[in-house]
């Protein structure tokens, strides 16, 4: 059988532009395959933000997996008054996860998935032929690559020596090796700056209370969102979209992005445990790292002691390079496909990399610009799919 279109991946990006381009009449849920890894959709993104205890999302109400704007707020119990929170009406997480359950069941898209890590695409003459882990192909006229920027955890050199010799001592937050934080021997050092880090030894210092630093090589950052929201309009937009040099866009990118940040009321929970005793906050930088017999000895860059600990959790992030990625790096070179200097793709305003092949998330940022790899990135590159597409 062969599908009329065929999404890589079925987080949130695959499952919003599945869900646009059923609602929209491109296609019919009997056309259309999504090829990933895990039992269900959306399945990795529960995992990691159930395994921080995130409370609330970082973006606004009228950011989530279906078409209309005011979905989200529609479907909310207005008797239930924890359901948003602050000024943007950001969404809790029980409330949008909810929410993505019913759309995934209004569109019935289960019935679309198919599990198996993709580890070739290749062009025939009669459409796209996909091969997955589990030996099986898929035909389709038209592909949405969608894989995401969670799947290869970011480890700092200073420790990628150390790390297999620590077991289950010395890990990242979103390893799939870490079953349970409550596993974890104190004292624990949680390394990282961000949302992420924050949440960590939040959660942490309920089960350790007292027993939990963090680490962070620079002042903890206080943003509303990780972009200003001018980048979801033309406001900011214009100007990156008129650029025709594409170092140039990947600089506008980078230097929007607030790395390493978080929102106000993340950080005074941070203050709050601190000034409470129940969580030590250092501002440092990991020069050397040894190992002695039931410790972690960290040489910081400005102290003349070492840090010595029984645990090291990493909220450091994920590692994503297009060049890294067997399958896509072969397709890159078999159909020469054009890439930055970065090594991202330089599309179309449709995301269409050639004809029939499309991108979001990461791979869509050099048109998207900043807010690509968000829940809104998903949003507008559905939008662009679907509304450019011609039937």
């Amino acid at each position: 059988m062969k599908y009329e279109w065929a999404i890589i991946g079925g987080g949130v990006h695959g499952c919003t532009i599945a869900n646009y381009l059923i609602k929209s009449g491109r296609t019919t849920t009997k056309d259309l395959v999504i090829l990933d890894p895990h039992d269900e959709p959306m399945k990795r993104w529960k995992a990691l933000t159930s395994r921080i205890d995130m409370k609330y999302l970082r973006s606004p109400f009228v950011h989530h997996i279906d078409v209309k704007a005011f979905s989200l707020q529609q479907f909310h119990d207005p008797s239930n008054h924890t359901d948003f929170y602050g000024p943007y009406k950001r969404p809790s997480l029980s409330l949008f996860n909810e929410h993505c359950s019913s759309i995934i069941q209004e569109i019935d898209l289960t019935k679309c998935w198919i599990k198996g890590r993709v580890i070739e695409v290749c062009k025939e003459a009669i459409g796209w032929e996909i091969l997955t882990s589990s030996n099986r192909t898929v035909l389709a006229e038209n592909i949405v690559i969608c894989i995401s920027a969670n799947e290869s955890v970011h480890i700092p050199k200073w420790a990628e020596g150390i790390r297999a010799e620590g077991l289950c001592r010395i890990s990242h937050i979103f390893s799939e090796d870490l079953k349970s934080l409550e596993d974890l021997h104190p004292p624990i050092v949680v390394v990282g700056g961000g949302i992420t880090a924050a949440h960590t030894v939040i959660k942490l210092s309920k089960i350790f209370p007292g027993d939990v630093t963090l680490l962070s090589r620079h002042e903890l950052r206080v943003h509303g969102f990780d972009s200003d929201p001018g980048w979801l309009g033309q406001k900011n937009m214009q100007s990156f979209s008129k650029e025709k040099d594409y170092d140039m866009r990947r600089k506008y990118i980078t230097t929007a992005r607030h790395r390493g940040s978080m929102p106000k009321e993340i950080y005074q929970k941070l203050k709050n445990l601190e000034r409470n005793g129940l969580l030590r906050i250092v501002l440092d930088e990991v020069l050397t790292i040894s190992k002695k017999e039931t410790d972690f000895g960290l040489k910081l860059k400005s102290d003349t002691e070492e840090m010595v600990t029984k645990s090291i959790l990493f909220a450091t992030g994920f590692s994503f390079s297009v060049q890294e990625t067997s399958w896509l790096k072969k397709l890159i070179l078999s159909e020469k496909l054009r890439c930055a200097n970065c090594g991202y793709p330089i599309v179309n305003q449709k995301l269409e990399w050639c004809p029939h092949l499309y991108v979001s998330g990461p791979l869509a940022e050099l048109e998207i610009g900043p807010v690509s790899r968000n829940i809104s990135g998903a949003r507008k590159a559905a939008e662009r799919i679907v509304n450019h597409h011609i039937l």
